[in-house]
């Protein structure tokens, strides 16, 4: 058996060794208090390798968190915004895209900041319900400027006129 390594009054990550507190699993386990305010025994070597961190709260805050940015941004895939994103660069993306003849097909293109949902989101908020994505030159591409949230009959009078 080896040497017995003093770990009480260091801290590793959100843990605060107190004091030795026995043996866990034939390791020396320690009495730890987090900053969170809980209580618990860990085994010295999980400290010292760093895989235990905190009483548990640390995976909880960091799941939240991701949990958080995932629905602002790429979780909310369930939302008609990001449908919308997604819909406008298919079609003009994808040439396996039924639509794509009418859009990359004939060269609209999206514009490089809208390779981002969040740039995206950002520059046209949120969908309002009962309103689509249109580019208000039908020949233009898919950029600030040229992008608005119409209403179908908005939609019904901003045709490209039929090739003669």
């Amino acid at each position: 058996m080896g040497r017995l390594i003093d770990l009480a009054n260091k801290r590793f990550g959100r843990l605060f060794v107190v004091e030795r507190a026995g043996t866990k699993h034939g390791e020396a386990a320690w009495r730890c208090w987090c900053d969170c305010g809980k209580e618990s025994v860990v085994s010295g070597y999980k400290l010292r390798v760093g895989e235990t961190q905190s009483c548990g709260c640390l995976h909880s805050d960091v799941s939240s968190a991701l949990y958080a940015t995932m629905t602002r941004t790429h979780g909310a895939t369930n939302t008609p915004t990001y449908r919308s994103w997604n819909h406008m660069r298919d079609r003009c993306l994808n040439a396996n895209n039924h639509a794509w003849k009418h859009y990359g097909g004939r060269g609209i293109t999206v514009c490089e900041r809208w390779g981002s949902y969040e740039a995206f989101l950002a520059d046209m908020g949120e969908r309002p319900e009962g309103r689509t994505l249109d580019r208000i030159d039908v020949n233009g591409n898919y950029e600030p400027g040229n992008c608005r949230w119409a209403t179908a009959t908005q939609q019904a009078q901003n045709r490209r006129k039929a090739a003669a």
